[in-house]
């Protein structure tokens, strides 16, 4: 496929874009790949007594699973985006698929508790590689008066695999252990490369003198601005997430905790697809509109937590504040950065949302469970904050290049 083909395929000109439809099978392949990365690094969570007694660890060491997975992709996204940014999208969209589903191979058979935790590491430097690709991907597929739709397609594979993707790989986990759960993970990437292969067309990486360096993005205004509110937004919600259970005991609702976790799930697929639906026109309200649920749910849990009816009411708040949220700030960096922003966005986002287990173990340690949504109010201030001052770069009442 010559270069001038590529660039047709996925470079569409101003001139016919708003005749241009979504080009759906390649986005839901790319939708897939979110899913099956946050799969991957997730999955760990609803299997930890048997994995740690089949590789005769502690249950808090085989934790360190989803914590090595999102460490690497914090601290390779950006090293990675700088060193791949001539190359050709599409095979190396294949090899970071490839890559993690060899990890999740490796850790189906392997009997080495180090040896687990290398491929894990692989697989989370695979998986930053693959979230620095897919909003590019998306954008360029996409007219730019349906980028963000585009961007909320491929990112709706995330609270997808969080939502349904993870309760059922326990639940088949249950019934065919947890070797053969991480083998159908690797199968389904598998057939996804097969997929990618069918549908998503190839496009060239940056030239020499088009390539931005990450700095020159982080510099640009309303990058910061942005980074800011991913950083604070992810940290609150995985100090929350991640402790959800050791709260909801607290305040005894141990037998309610699956339910919970469906109203939140259910609530953030409504929201990806309202954001989706939305986002090229009013990403600022969105973003506004998706804090203040979040903060609302979390005041919710702070004061009325004794009653099981407004916990099943603060957990729909609270997905719905959260499940468009990728998509918000996917966008909002992009319009603000370019794409040589993505790679800070997701080190921001995996640096964070690892930090939210350690922030939330401190806070356990010192002030117990009912300081969780405290905590996250005070984070979730400081965001409405930036987001309401940030309305010339970062979150614009119009996005940039919209009529």
């Amino acid at each position: 496929m010559s270069t001038s083909r590529v660039e047709k395929l996925v470079d569409p000109s101003p001139e016919g874009a708003k005749d241009q439809g979504l080009p759906w099978v390649p986005l839901l392949a790319l939708a897939t790949a979110a899913f099956v990365g946050i799969l991957t690094e997730a999955l760990p969570a609803g299997m930890l007594p048997e994995m740690s007694r089949s590789l005769s660890v502690s249950e808090s060491a085989m934790g360190q699973a989803l914590t090595v997975y999102a460490i690497a992709s914090a601290v390779t996204a950006i090293p990675l985006f700088a060193l791949t940014a001539t190359w050709r999208r599409k095979p190396l969209l294949l090899g970071a698929i490839a890559a993690i589903a060899v990890s999740n191979l490796v850790t189906a058979v392997s009997p080495d508790y180090l040896l687990t935790m290398v491929f894990r590491f692989i697989g989370g430097v695979a998986a930053g590689l693959i979230w620095a690709l897919l909003v590019e991907y998306a954008r360029r597929l996409a007219p730019p008066h349906l980028q963000g739709r585009a961007i909320a397609i491929t990112m709706g594979g995330v609270p997808l695999a969080l939502s349904l993707g993870i309760p059922v790989g326990t639940f088949l986990s249950g019934f065919f252990g947890w070797r053969m759960t991480f083998l159908l993970v690797a199968f389904l990437g598998v057939i996804l490369v097969g997929w990618v292969l069918a549908s998503v067309p190839d496009h060239v990486g940056k030239r020499g003198e088009q390539r931005e360096s990450v700095l020159s993005a982080f510099l640009r205004p309303g990058v910061v601005a942005v980074l800011f509110v991913v950083a604070a937004y992810v940290l609150a919600h995985n100090i929350l997430y991640t402790y959800i259970a050791t709260f909801l005991i607290e305040y005894e609702m141990g037998s309610s905790i699956g339910l919970v976790l469906l109203i939140f799930g259910i609530a953030s697929m409504v929201s990806i697809l309202i954001v989706g639906a939305q986002v090229d026109r009013r990403l600022r309200a969105l973003t506004i509109t998706s804090t203040i649920l979040f903060a609302l749910g979390t005041t919710l849990l702070a004061v009325f937590a004794d009653s099981s009816v407004l916990v099943f009411v603060a957990a729909a708040l609270w997905g719905l504040g959260w499940g468009g949220i990728t998509t918000l700030m996917q966008t909002a960096v992009t319009d603000a950065g370019g794409d040589s922003a993505q790679a800070l966005l997701v080190t921001t986002w995996n640096g964070f949302m690892a930090g939210g287990g350690a922030v939330g173990g401190i806070l356990l340690e010192l002030f117990g469970p009912r300081s969780f949504p405290w905590s996250v109010l005070l984070l979730l201030v400081p965001v409405l904050i930036v987001v309401l001052l940030a309305r010339k770069h970062a979150f614009p009442a119009k996005r940039p290049g919209m009529a």
